[in-house]
């Protein structure tokens, strides 16, 4: 069997599509403004606590 493709790791998920990555950028700003616009209980990714 082959390996699969998503191998998924919690720090470079938050570092590529969290708040404070989002706030870099103009459109990351204008992501987060419309997700808060439209009542969205996460706005960006975070890091889950146990």
């Amino acid at each position: 069997m082959p390996k699969r493709t998503y191998q998924p790791k919690k720090r470079r998920r938050v570092r590529t599509h969290g708040f404070l990555q989002r706030m870099l950028t103009n459109g990351g700003r204008n992501v987060i403004k419309r997700r808060r616009s439209k009542g969205r209980k996460r706005l960006a990714v975070t890091i889950a606590k146990k």
